[in-house]
């Protein structure tokens, strides 16, 4: 449970007392939210106290009287706005008047409860603050998440071109100013250099515009009959080339009906995704195998390696965005560290579920579950 911080202004000790009374087991939850709030409560009998505390202890929430000894509710109330303090007040006062209410809303204020105020009345009014500060929290993460996935948007694009296009660069002035001799046969080890850069380029951008994608609004149109069977088959003849220089047997294995609704270029993404982790992390001369197999309402898809394997410590973070797995033995293995949280999101977008199993040095299974025919895809 979380806590927040109330801290009652007030200078009748009854009303004090009776709020301390009042929430002392009180919590508030709603579905939506991933925790309960339980509240801590602390007490000031005038504004000039109040002040002194709000800059002790930073409470969430207020409970402020207007009328005081000494400076008023709405005064302490300006003192919060002027400073920008992130905290959400109420006003409980019995003489609240046109002026004060106008001020008071001017000033921030998100409540006003009247005085007397019953058990119902009070904990009405925190369940609409906590559920205001709840939703606040989300959308500040949700901000945060999202000025740090384009920074690491820039940044990997900044780090994952550089080189390639460095090296490029490189290979096309020693052609230019002819380093290795006049015929275009001298240069066909660098032309081929070229080509696996520009490849890597093109890997890394198809994966952004899949990322891309993804985020955007789903389009039920284009939901349709998907023989995730004809699907393998193109991943497969997609990878074949790395396979081949890999020496990695792939194998299809179809064991029931394999048609589900879905979008085509989703799928795609989920079997050339995995597939292609099937064989770039494999061990030379390995095998790759994949199981499609179903029930009456769902499809099984495995996808089997007997590869270098995941540590348990990098399977926490294996479908982070950006994540990649860095070792000695994948150093040298292109990729945007994109392609696992694509699949992710949008086997989840699928109602879709996808669990990992490794033992490193031994292979990975990839075990991916899709319903036939999905809920709305949202």
């Amino acid at each position: 449970m979380a806590v927040l911080k109330i801290l009652v202004i007030d200078d009748e000790p009854g009303i004090r007392s009776g709020v301390m009374r009042i929430l002392k087991d009180f919590h508030v939850t709603y579905p939506f939210m991933d925790e309960d709030y339980t509240f801590e409560i602390l007490q000031a009998p005038t504004g000039e106290e109040g002040i002194e505390i709000i800059e002790s202890n930073k409470p969430d929430i207020i409970l402020l009287d207007n009328k005081l000894p000494g400076i008023q509710g709405v005064d302490v109330l300006e003192y919060i706005r002027e400073r920008k303090y992130d905290i959400s007040v109420a006003m409980i006062t019995s003489y609240a008047s046109l002026d004060v209410a106008i001020r008071a809303t001017r000033d921030g204020a998100t409540d006003f409860i009247p005085k007397p105020f019953t058990p119902q009345e009070l904990k009405s009014s925190l369940e609409n603050i906590s559920k205001q500060l709840y939703l606040k929290k989300v959308t500040d993460k949700l901000k945060t998440e999202g000025k740090k996935v384009r920074y690491q948007f820039l940044s990997v694009l900044s780090h994952e071109l550089k080189a390639p296009l460095n090296a490029l660069e490189g290979y096309l002035r020693m052609m230019q100013e002819k380093q290795s001799g006049d015929r275009i046969d001298d240069y066909a080890s660098h032309i081929d250099r070229s080509l696996q850069r520009i490849q890597g380029m093109r890997n890394l951008i198809m994966d952004l515009l899949d990322f891309t994608k993804i985020r955007l609004e789903r389009k039920e149109e284009k939901i349709q009959e998907v023989d995730l069977a004809e699907v393998a088959r193109n991943a497969i003849v997609t990878v074949q080339p790395y396979a081949i220089q890999m020496e990695v047997n792939i194998n299809l294995d179809i064991r029931s009906d394999s048609v589900i609704m879905a979008d085509p270029e989703d799928m795609e993404i989920i079997f050339n995704n995995l597939l292609s982790n099937a064989v770039k992390y494999n061990k030379f001369g390995g095998k790759a195998d994949i199981t499609i197999d179903s029930t009456d309402n769902e499809v099984l898809l495995m996808f089997t390696d007997t590869g270098i394997g995941i540590s348990e410590a990098d399977k926490e973070n294996l479908f982070r965005e950006f994540m990649r797995v860095k070792n000695e033995r994948t150093k040298n293995i292109s990729g945007s560290g994109l392609g696992l949280s694509i699949v992710r999101k949008v086997i989840e977008l699928y109602h879709g579920t996808i669990k990992v199993e490794s033992t490193p040095e031994m292979g990975t299974v990839f075990t991916v579950r899709l319903p036939k025919k999905p809920p709305t895809i949202t």
